[in-house]
């Protein structure tokens, strides 16, 4: 994914940023508004790697750095977070706020401007390519608009990036005018994704595995053993199968889950049991894979079905 370097990423936690730069990684990004409480490890890590950025979308935030120096005459390397519609993070492109932000960071010793940042979150509102594409390009337009804004005012800022996982599978040609993107659950995608329209049912590449744990024939229902727990009440059950897809079985439907119950049942007529005995798996697609993966210690990574590798994730902050 970083076309065999270990440089330019990006990691909304600080415990990702620590595990990437102690295998080797460089330059970057901490894609989350400055908390304070963390200055001080931001600073441990700008002073260990060449290129370590923090983000910032209001002068309290640069005031904080300020008060904290990098050693060795090193310089905090801080991105301006921009919203561009999303309504989420960021300083409103359009606002004279945003540009007198930029003109601070320039201007504050010990601090680089190096880059502005908008993630557009409001792709995911979308349905369709074409929908996405308006979102990307109008996102793109605000992002290189601002940036056309810094260059007339004199303020040097060399990177610029937009993302979201919609708005970088389906981009638009404007979007090569910008240093990077930042897409994230591309890694994995998700039946969110899938509904979106960021991709097809194929490009899906995650699972959770599940038991039918009890038939309940005075109610049509079966109950598997993945509650919430082990899949997230992402999505609300909005799926027309409920709160994921079960493979291979369109006509039922993940209905309710507790803790660590699921209960299942057919979207129309009567279940068959004989096709699910006790014991037996079912395999679901998730409604958002980032929260189904924050949910698991540890990830089998398969080709064909035979477990070749087990990946453990970063957690916590």
């Amino acid at each position: 994914m970083t076309a065999g370097t270990r440089r330019c990423i990006v990691v909304s936690t600080l415990a990702e940023a620590f595990f990437y730069a102690d295998h080797g990684f460089d330059d970057i990004l901490y894609a989350y508004p400055l908390p304070f409480d963390k200055v001080a490890r931001c600073a441990d890590l700008s002073e260990r790697l060449t290129l370590f950025h923090v983000l910032v979308d209001n002068i309290t935030a640069l005031e904080e750095l300020k008060k904290w120096p990098l050693k060795r005459g090193k310089n905090w390397h801080v991105w301006l977070k921009l919203d561009c519609a999303n309504g989420r993070a960021g300083v409103l492109h359009s606002e004279p706020a945003a540009l007198q932000l930029a003109l601070a960071i320039s201007e504050s010793p010990g601090v680089e401007l190096t880059g502005v940042y908008s993630h557009c979150g409001n792709t995911y509102s979308c349905s369709g390519e074409e929908e996405i594409r308006a979102v990307a390009q109008e996102t793109t337009n605000f992002t290189l608009q601002f940036m056309e804004k810094l260059q007339a005012n004199g303020i040097h800022c060399p990177r610029s990036s937009i993302g979201s996982t919609p708005s970088c599978s389906h981009p638009v040609p404007d979007m090569a005018q910008l240093s990077e993107v930042h897409p994230g659950n591309y890694v994995f995608y998700d039946a969110q994704q899938l509904m979106i329209g960021s991709c097809k049912l194929e490009d899906v590449a995650v699972r959770v595995i599940t038991r039918v744990i009890g038939h309940y024939h005075h109610r049509n229902q079966m109950l598997v053993d993945c509650g919430w727990a082990a899949l997230s009440l992402e999505g609300g059950g909005r799926l027309p199968t409920g709160y994921a897809i079960i493979e291979g079985h369109p006509d039922l439907k993940l209905l309710s889950m507790t803790q660590e119950h699921g209960r299942i049942e057919p979207i129309s007529g009567q279940l068959d049991y004989e096709k699910f005995p006790l014991g037996s798996l079912l395999t679901l697609i998730p409604y958002h894979a980032c929260a189904t993966a924050m949910m698991h210690p540890v990830y089998f990574i398969h080709s064909d079905g035979v477990v070749v590798d087990t990946w453990t994730p970063t957690r916590g902050w």
